[in-house]
C-alpha cells in the first residue's frame, strides 16, 4: 500500500472535486446499499472514500452509525467540516491504512469504492482480506468497486489491478458469496470515461 504522504499530496495538489474518482452523487453505491436491506441503524464503514459524498447522502437518508476510514488526514478534515449535522447519528472518522487497520467492532456493511484496485502486491491484498474478515459481521455485506477489465492501468500516478467478477471473487475468498456484479462507466471531471466493476457480497454466517 502506498504511503500516507502520497495521498496527502494528491489531495493537496487539487480540490477533491477534480480527482478522477469524484462523483457528485454516489448513485450506484447507494443503490447497492439499499439492495442489502440493512437497517438504518446498522453499523456501516466506508473504506478509503476520500471526500466522497456517500456519508452525506446516508445521513440524509437516516443512517445513524457510520464510519469513514481513510489514509489521508486532510480529506478526513474536509469530511468533518462538510458532513451535515445529524444530532442522533454517530459518525466516526478514522485515519489509517486499510491493510493495517485493526477494527474495534464489527460492521454490518463494508463499502470500498476504488481502494482495493490499488493493492497490486499479493501481500497487501492478503492483509486487506484479513481485515475484511475481522471487520464484517457474519451475514454482513460487502460492496467493492474496482476498475473493470477495460479500466485504466494507472490512477493518481500509481499502477492498479483490474478485475472482472471472477477474479475479484477469488481475491476476496470463499467466505464472501457474490450476489451482484455490474460494469459501470464512470465519467471523470476531465471528461474521461473509466470502466468500474461494482460488486455486492454477503459473508457466510
Amino acid at each position: 500500500m502506498q504511503t500516507r504522504a502520497h495521498w496527502e499530496a494528491v489531495y493537496g495538489r487539487r480540490p477533491s472535486t477534480e480527482v478522477s474518482w469524484y462523483e457528485a452523487y454516489p448513485g450506484k453505491s447507494l443503490e447497492l446499499i439499499r439492495a442489502t436491506g440493512i437497517a438504518s441503524d446498522a453499523p456501516l464503514i466506508d473504506v478509503g472514500g476520500g471526500a466522497s459524498f456517500l456519508l452525506d447522502e446516508l445521513l440524509r437518508q437516516g443512517f445513524s452509525d457510520l464510519t469513514a476510514l481513510d489514509i489521508s488526514a486532510t480529506v478526513l478534515a474536509t469530511l468533518h467540516d462538510r458532513l451535515p449535522k445529524a444530532p442522533h447519528a454517530k459518525v466516526s472518522l478514522l485515519q489509517g491504512d486499510v491493510t493495517t487497520f485493526r477494527p474495534e467492532r464489527q460492521y454490518t456493511l463494508w463499502h470500498d469504492r476504488a481502494v482495493f484496485h490499488f493493492l497490486t502486491q499479493p501481500s497487501d491484498r492478503a492483509r486487506y482480506v484479513e481485515v475484511l474478515r475481522s471487520a464484517v459481521a457474519p451475514g454482513g455485506h460487502v460492496i467493492v468497486a474496482t476498475f473493470g477489465p477495460e479500466g485504466p492501468e494507472r490512477c493518481s500516478g500509481l499502477p492498479v489491478q483490474r478485475y472482472d467478477a471472477t477474479s475479484l471473487t477469488q481475491a476476496l475468498g470463499g467466505e464472501f458469496r457474490l450476489l451482484h456484479a455490474e460494469l459501470v462507466e464512470h465519467r471523470t471531471p476531465a471528461c474521461v470515461t473509466q470502466q468500474f466493476l461494482y460488486t455486492r457480497y454477503q459473508r457466510a454466517c
